[in-house]
């Protein structure tokens, strides 16, 4: 169900695509602004693990409890070893990233070490492996490619009617502004629904592969407590949407266009199932 709604909303996003180039840039400027998107944001695809490692300050690890846990997963889960990284962050989160299961990553603040249990720690990493397994780091770099190409775009037509340089007799300057300005937030909003809609698709995978939703519940709650009382400080908000838990919820605005699920509705959802 997850996969199919990630098609439809990947496929919408296409036709805004599509509608934005043929009224902004025609099909020269739709080409040229999703090749610049695309450079941007498959570059940092490709080097995610690093780049997103050294912003956090991330030092990997090969022995302690966290990298017991994954290898413990891995193992049970017959899944490929990722590199396991602790973050000195007080504030308790995690997140996975990496181009695939070969060069993944999967990372954990100081701060969570303290807050949940074992068993609730396993539920989170599980919850982490499985956006690694389902490739949902090439999905959202897709999505962002997509986006970006439309808000490029946007801004290509701006300047263009600034300095006079679309004169098509047929083009309305009405429906070009609406279009610059609706465009990027109905991509955005598609983005963002794509984001949610892999995280519940990684919850249940997570509580898959590590056979009891109840503790990752259990941890998403205690997550959630911790990031509202003391959010992470310094977020880069280009890289929020990797986290378990929004470490932006701490502030209001955040929440209008937020890249993860009600947290409500995630719990419900994982004490749903069967363990």
């Amino acid at each position: 169900m997850n996969m199919m709604r990630t098609v439809m909303l990947m496929t919408l996003l296409t036709l805004v695509l599509v509608a934005a180039g043929g009224s902004l840039g025609g099909q020269s400027g739709a080409l040229i602004a999703l090749i610049i998107a695309a450079v941007m944001n498959l570059g940092s695809y490709w080097f995610s693990d690093k780049v997103v490692i050294k912003m956090y300050r991330g030092e990997e690890t090969q022995s302690g409890e966290l990298y017991e846990v994954v290898s413990e997963l891995c193992q049970q889960n017959n899944l490929i070893m990722p590199k396991v990284y602790l973050l000195p962050q007080p504030t308790p989160n995690a997140f996975a990233t990496g181009r695939n299961p070969k060069h993944a990553v999967v990372a954990a603040t100081q701060g969570i070490m303290q807050a949940l249990s074992r068993e609730e720690l396993k539920g989170v990493m599980a919850h982490e492996l499985a956006h690694v397994q389902n490739r949902d780091i090439l999905i959202g770099s897709i999505a962002a490619t997509f986006a970006g190409a439309i808000s490029y775009m946007a801004h290509m037509a701006q300047w263009a009617m600034i300095f006079g340089g679309r004169d098509d007799e047929d083009s309305n300057p009405i429906a070009m502004i609406a279009m610059m300005i609706l465009a990027p937030i109905a991509a955005m909003l598609v983005q963002m629904a794509i984001s949610r809609s892999r995280e519940y698709g990684a919850d249940k995978k997570g509580a898959e592969l590590c056979g009891n939703p109840h503790n990752l519940a259990s941890a998403l709650r205690k997550l959630e407590m911790s990031n509202q009382r003391m959010p992470m400080q310094k977020v880069n908000e280009a890289t929020a949407h990797m986290f378990i838990v929004n470490p932006l919820s701490g502030k209001k605005l955040a929440k209008l266009f937020s890249t993860h699920p009600p947290m409500e509705e995630r719990i419900r959802r994982l004490e749903g199932m069967q363990s």
